[in-house]
């Protein structure tokens, strides 16, 4: 659940951006015709937060950008994403001019290209450094059991050709087994499922 969460904070940081505008038309009236269209009017939903929001889903979206940067190692969707937000920020902060908004738009934009550019990486390059593909599918292959006896945390490697049925735990030797309808350790005592399951078939 972390890990996917976490390979996709840019996605949510974009969509919060463009949901933000969407539900607030008076800030936001190039897309007036969205919110009308949701039966909205020109109801601010956040009121007077509406801006504050706005931002921190921008932040959202550039750090989730950055966290995929350390995966794929690939710099310009990020570049793309910080250069968007310096412009977004700058049109509400710095620039009194009429046509402020339209850098608020352009930077949304950039983000959103960013967002694509980088989800188009991920594919290319894998979502972590302890990904694999199994089966065509993209699988994490770390996961961290918590023993139940003694609490010891510890990270381990899932191999893709086998299912560990036993584990014995290194601080206090409890042999671990599967719960009733896991097939392996990982699906009941780990933080990430073996990688059949989370590829959505049958465990070995």
């Amino acid at each position: 659940m972390t890990f996917k969460l976490t390979r996709n904070i840019d996605k949510l940081g974009t969509a919060g951006i463009f949901l933000t505008a969407i539900l607030s038309p008076c800030c936001f009236p190039l897309f007036a015709f969205a919110a009308s269209a949701l039966g909205l009017g020109s109801a601010e939903l956040f009121g007077g937060w509406t801006m504050w929001i706005f931002q921190g889903m921008v932040l959202i979206s550039v750090i989730g950008l950055y966290i995929s940067f350390r995966r794929h190692g690939c710099p310009h969707p990020l570049l793309v994403a910080i250069l968007s937000g310096l412009v977004i920020f700058y049109a509400y902060y710095f620039n009194e001019s009429d046509y402020w908004t339209y850098f608020l738009y352009a930077g949304m934009f950039g983000l959103l290209v960013a967002t694509i550019w980088n989800f188009k990486r991920n594919k290319m390059h894998g979502t972590c450094d302890t990904c694999t593909t199994y089966n065509g599918k993209t699988v994490e292959l770390q996961s961290t059991i918590t023993c139940p006896n003694c609490g010891h945390i510890k990270d381990e490697m899932m191999a893709t050709d086998s299912c560990m049925f036993f584990y014995d735990c290194e601080n206090c030797k409890t042999r671990l087994k599967p719960k009733q309808g896991d097939c392996c350790v990982f699906c009941s005592y780990g933080t990430v499922k073996c990688p059949p399951i989370q590829a959505g078939e049958n465990c070995c």
